[in-house]
């Protein structure tokens, strides 16, 4: 005997996937209700067509041929992550072996043999341009550098107010006159003038491509940053005229010279750091400029497990399809306009809270709706299972992880700008220089405390670095003025009276006599009078 069954509830019946047989082994035999009849049109209508599927889960193809399939929120993914960096960041052996105060940590970055360059080039120039018995030594470019970093420290409204008589620092008064830092700072130069217009021809950054070079190398040989690393943008305030100034009008300094950085997440430590100078040639026909400049900033540090961090301009899953395969994995936003995005993924008007996983080869698309109307995508390679939190938001795993991944290269540019040494300049080399005199200081603290174990303030660590940097010229002009008042006689000429050289209590007084100690002229007023004393006394005292 058939049983019969209604067009709804046979439809439902197959719909839901159910044997055609009842557990009896009935027939069933599909006949309309008597309330209602099927037209010829709703007989004829084909059985809807059901999901391609992968395995268990339905599948989706994107527009550039990626296969999705839609997982479960909490269950494990079809494939097995890479064995994660397990290390902090640390000092290289090299480093630690040579690092034993400020100064010696801020030479790990910017060495002697390049300031021993900068030194040659800036006579030369000042040479070829003012005079030619202009002559600057290794010190006192070191003591040029010291007051550079102290203006950084302690701002005034112009470069004349740091020496002057209500805003002046006195460790920069007593490290360098102003007309010789303004004189070292019109000549500063970085590379060889006369051969710069043939090197320029195929290197945009020739001006100081050579120091910057340096520079870069000794930040990635000097320090092991740890799991994870942040990647992004850098805009260096700057409207001097060169090819590659960038506008951006999101930044708080819309104008500036643009670089792309790679910090350790936990340090700040600058890992690598490279400029944009536009359009290059030497970059493969149909790579994009994000994937060539992350795979370009991590390339010392591939192969190890590491993590990197990424926004959406950067992201893509050719990228950390790239990156997987040198054993590192990668998290960051992914534009939903990407090719590889699946079109179910782009629905906008979401119920809030709500969290879509899509699995593919070797990385996973998490779509989730923090508001109504807004979405956010993570593409990951790290995390085979995407659970979502136990609170009101239900975050996933994936985002929680972003969020606190995310912050490394801006928070590095919000300590840099802190104390930053920039200053007005025409010349790009010269603000080039500034960025990375900022840089190099920040690397030397962190340098400084892996390796002592001191925990010292930014500022203070400043401070005593300008210090240590001056200390040798300051001492070489004391030397050289005492050597000066030695060879002076101990009286004017006959008929002549010099002026008074200490002016505690005068300002031009005429003087005839020399001090015992110092060697300098001292008039009447500026004259301590010693007490008449008796032999006895005297001797007494001298016990």
């Amino acid at each position: 005997m058939q049983k019969r069954l209604t067009t709804q509830k046979a439809l439902e019946l197959i719909r839901s996937s159910a044997s055609p047989c009842d557990s009896d082994g009935e027939d069933i035999d599909l006949q309309p209700d008597s309330d209602s009849e099927l037209s010829s049109d709703e007989e004829t209508l084909p059985l809807p067509k059901k999901r391609a599927r992968l395995g268990s889960e339905p599948s989706e193809t994107a527009k550039d041929g990626t296969v999705w399939r839609e997982e479960q929120v909490g269950t494990h993914l079809h494939f097995t992550p890479i064995e994660p960096y397990a290390t902090d960041g640390e000092p290289s052996a090299k480093a630690r072996r040579r690092l034993r105060s400020r100064l010696q940590s801020f030479l790990c970055f910017i060495t002697l043999d390049m300031l021993r360059s900068i030194q040659e080039w800036t006579t030369q120039h000042a040479r070829h341009k003012a005079q030619l018995d202009w002559f600057m030594d290794l010190p006192e470019l070191m003591a040029f550098i010291s007051v550079v970093i102290l203006r950084g420290v302690t701002k005034v409204p112009s470069l004349g107010d740091s020496w002057s008589a209500n805003l002046a620092n006195p460790r920069i008064i007593a490290t360098m006159a102003r007309c010789r830092f303004q004189d070292i700072m019109r000549h500063l130069c970085f590379d060889d003038m006369f051969t710069r217009r043939e090197r320029a021809k195929t290197d945009k950054f020739a001006a100081i491509s050579d120091v910057w070079g340096s520079f870069a190398t000794n930040c990635i040989a000097s320090y092991n940053p740890g799991r994870h690393i942040t990647i992004d943008e850098q805009l260096y305030p700057s409207k001097t005229r060169c090819y590659f100034l960038q506008y951006i009008p999101t930044k708080p300094d819309k104008f500036g010279i643009k670089f792309w950085v790679a910090c350790d997440l936990k340090t700040k430590y600058i890992c690598n750091v490279f400029p944009y100078l536009g359009k290059d040639p030497s970059r493969p026909s149909g790579e994009r400029l994000s994937e060539t400049v992350v795979m370009r900033l991590m390339e010392p540090f591939m192969d190890k497990g590491r993590t990197v961090t990424t926004d959406n301009f950067f992201t893509s899953l050719s990228l950390a399809r790239r990156l997987l395969s040198r054993k590192t994995t990668i998290l960051g936003t992914v534009n939903k306009r990407r090719r590889e995005i699946p079109q179910s993924a782009r629905q906008m008007d979401r119920t809030e809270f709500t969290t879509q996983v899509f699995s593919t080869t070797g990385a996973t698309l998490t779509v989730y709706a923090p508001k109504r109307k807004k979405t956010v995508y993570i593409l990951s390679s790290m995390h085979s299972v995407v659970e979502t939190e136990d609170t009101t938001k239900r975050k996933p795993n994936t985002i929680t992880e972003y969020n606190k991944t995310k912050c490394g290269v801006d928070v590095m540019d919000q300590m840099v700008r802190e104390y930053s040494v920039r200053a007005g300049t025409r010349r790009w080399p010269v603000a080039v220089f500034y960025n990375m005199i900022d840089m190099a200081a920040l690397n030397a603290h962190v340098l400084y405390q892996a390796c002592t174990g001191v925990q010292e303030r930014r500022v203070d660590f400043l401070v005593q670095l300008a210090k240590e940097l001056g200390n040798f010229h300051v001492s070489q002009k004391k030397a050289h003025k005492e050597k000066l008042l030695r060879q002076q006689p101990s009286t004017p000429s006959p008929g002549k009276r010099a002026k008074c050289q200490v002016n505690h209590r005068c300002k031009t007084n005429n003087a005839t006599v020399r001090c015992v100690d110092c060697y300098r002229y001292t008039c009447g007023k500026c004259t301590r009078v010693i007490p008449w004393q008796c032999q006895l006394c005297s001797n007494s005292a001298d016990c």
